[in-house]
């Protein structure tokens, strides 16, 4: 189906449990589109640079800012003198998520909630690593509009935000082939990491499920993902991501009826031994899931020493 679209995929290996991305390239009238480019080191710079050697690309297309999508833009740019276009949203949050001043922040975050002192500590080193894999920076020369559309390969696209994974991520929808890019919004295995990092969207799991929304009105036949393999039917897997939120919705209620803080929570949803990478994501999606609660009226949050605790 692939290559009857015209885009070529570039499977990038990351040091995580989620162990892969994948990135895009298609031909099109003025050079080549490049979609998302992977982390800034050294083992996406030798898978790409045998690809590109030959080619002149004139976009770069990044769906979000995480560093295993926005890493290598800058560095990209840089050596082919493409142009980088993003959502001003997550061009921000590119451009803040990796100073000192943000880093610290994170840090004073994590006494909200109640995580010990060590493992904050470790988790904002831990964050600090990417650092180097996300620099130079890209500089932004469109900002990517709702409803816009895109050449990608030999099809028009139609360029819908999403948000809720990151508060400026983006599909691509090809009407005329029933394509859905799905980016990190739409996954085949495992559900997007839905974080509250206590600064932007408030309620980004409430974000999120009326994303899903949105793409079920397109009833996307054939779905290409950023992590897994295409898949045929959008709209079945965002109803199993749908209903794998509200089972841990209905849990999470259940650890409620004595006041807990975040980290307690967390440990209870996610009892497995976690690396500090994985720790991170663990506490957001707790957050997100509760502040969603919050919202929802169905739980308090209150504060004790500066820590926040949740009761139903």
């Amino acid at each position: 189906m692939q290559l009857e679209l015209g885009i070529e995929t570039l499977r990038l290996n990351l040091p995580f449990r989620l162990n892969h991305v994948n990135v895009f390239y298609a031909e099109g009238d003025n050079g080549w589109t490049v979609i998302d480019a992977g982390l800034h080191n050294d083992e996406t710079v030798a898978a790409w640079d045998p690809i590109l050697r030959d080619k002149k690309v004139d976009r770069i297309f990044v769906t979000h800012y995480h560093p295993d999508h926005f890493g290598y833009a800058g560095a990209m740019q840089k050596k082919t003198g493409a142009r980088v276009f993003m959502t001003e949203t997550d061009a921000e949050a590119g451009k803040h998520a990796w100073t000192n001043q943000f880093l610290d922040e994170m840090r004073a975050y994590y006494d909200r909630a109640g995580i010990p002192d060590d493992q904050a500590d470790e988790m904002r080193g831990n964050t600090e690593e990417f650092v180097p894999r996300v620099e130079p920076l890209p500089t932004i020369d469109h900002f990517f509009q709702e409803g816009e559309n895109v050449q990608i390969g030999k099809y028009e696209y139609e360029v819908l935000f999403t948000p809720g994974h990151s508060d400026g991520l983006i599909v691509f929808f090809n009407r005329e082939k029933s394509v859905l890019l799905s980016t990190d919004h739409l996954l085949p295995k495992i559900t997007p990491n839905i974080s509250y990092w206590f600064h932007g969207d408030q309620n980004p799991l409430k974000s999120y499920l009326q994303s899903l929304k949105k793409i079920e009105t397109l009833d996307a036949e054939y779905v290409i993902p950023s992590h897994g393999k295409p898949f045929i039917g959008a709209n079945a897997r965002a109803q199993e991501i749908r209903d794998h939120h509200s089972e841990r919705l209905e849990t999470l209620l259940g650890y409620l009826n004595e006041s807990a803080t975040v980290y307690d929570i967390c440990q209870r949803l996610f009892p497995k031994v976690l690396t500090v990478h994985e720790t991170r994501f663990a506490i957001g999606e707790t957050l997100a899931h509760l502040e969603y609660l919050r919202y929802e009226g169905d739980c308090k949050r209150e504060v004790e020493n500066g820590v926040w605790y949740y009761s139903r």
